[in-house]
């Protein structure tokens, strides 16, 4: 207990110089600050971004597995849904594992039907040079059914089906499926400033222990892959159920009753430091998203300059204040 509630404590101490770094960079350095701010906004998008459907592959079990008993699919034929989804890295080289997203085994039935689904999901790039070029496509396939066959149990013939239809099963389910894993985030190598930037910050704060360690496919032969090697990514819950936190939106006017600006508070009790809150505002609406905590998602009453947008968060009142200036008319 003692040895937890020590890194606890150096979790939190790490967190609150973080917290204060950027809360020292939005007084001192608005310019900066506003440039991780959309920087923050261009990841979140990234990270909110839905898995879509790629392809579905009908996969077959190996000659003898089945009447064996050796691993063959538990629910009649087996359908993996190949799925793009911008949330899952690239890989940096082409030499680097591939990171892979895959959901639980589902066995479906009704209506007299009986069959199983995997959702597997790649990033889009990955897939992209797969449509560019048919031989790693293939290979990429050979790929995912040999970690299917490692990470599910199962023994898989590489004779598949690529079906007709891009995706077995509802769109929701399957994100719903892979939504329920969380992508592993590098961590700060050493205490650094200046030289930060807010991904790190944010990997920093949003890291967890993986629940399941990387799971690196190998080829059985000796000759080099065409195609980088399979990286697992490692599971979490489904995150809780956000509240609208309360606000107070006004907008500044000057003599003549021109607006001038737009000033957004908003009260969030349970954030410690506006490192938490994701903000994304275009030229008519405005979005705070702290997850697992609140969403906010409001119209603006006058068009805006988002590039003048700065946010300051009081910790002592735990409330945080978003200026931004009203659009100029075009002339």
């Amino acid at each position: 207990y003692a040895t937890a509630a020590a890194m606890a404590g150096a979790a939190l101490a790490r967190a609150a110089r973080l917290w204060a770094m950027l809360d020292e960079m939005a007084e001192n350095e608005p310019q900066a600050y506003r440039r991780l701010l959309r920087q923050q906004r261009a990841e979140a998008e990234r990270f909110c971004a839905p898995p879509e459907p790629h392809l579905c592959l009908r996969a077959r079990p190996a000659v003898g597995a089945q009447g064996l008993g050796l691993g063959s699919p538990p629910g009649g034929p087996l359908f993996i849904n190949v799925c793009s989804w911008k949330r899952v890295p690239a890989p940096k080289t082409l030499a680097d594992p591939t990171p892979v997203s895959a959901g639980p085994l589902e066995v479906v039935s009704g209506e007299g039907d009986l069959y199983s689904i995997i959702d597997i999901a790649y990033n889009p790039d990955v897939l992209q040079r797969g449509e560019e070029d048919p031989d790693k496509m293939e290979h990429l396939i050979h790929l995912t059914l040999k970690f299917v066959e490692k990470q599910y149990n199962l023994t898989l013939s590489y004779l598949y089906t690529i079906e007709s239809f891009k995706l077995k099963g509802s769109l929701e389910m399957m994100q719903q499926r892979l939504k329920g894993r969380q992508l592993p985030t590098p961590r700060l190598s050493q205490d650094t400033k200046k030289e930060l930037t807010l991904d790190d910050l944010l990997c920093t704060l949003e890291a967890k222990d993986c629940a399941n360690p990387p799971v690196l496919l190998k080829e059985k032969s000796g000759t080099q892959s065409k195609m980088p090697l399979i990286e697992e990514i490692s599971s979490t819950e489904m995150p809780e159920k956000q509240s609208t936190p309360v606000y107070e939106m006004n907008t500044v006017k000057d003599a003549n009753k021109k607006p001038l600006k737009i000033e957004l508070k908003i009260e969030l009790p349970k954030v410690s430091s506006v490192s938490e809150c994701d903000l994304r505002i275009s030229k008519d609406d405005i979005v705070i998203d702290v997850p697992e905590k609140y969403k906010l998602q409001l119209d603006l009453p006058e068009l805006v300059d988002e590039e003048t947008t700065t946010a300051v968060f009081n910790k002592g009142k735990r409330v945080l204040v978003i200026t931004v200036q009203v659009a100029k008319p075009d002339p």
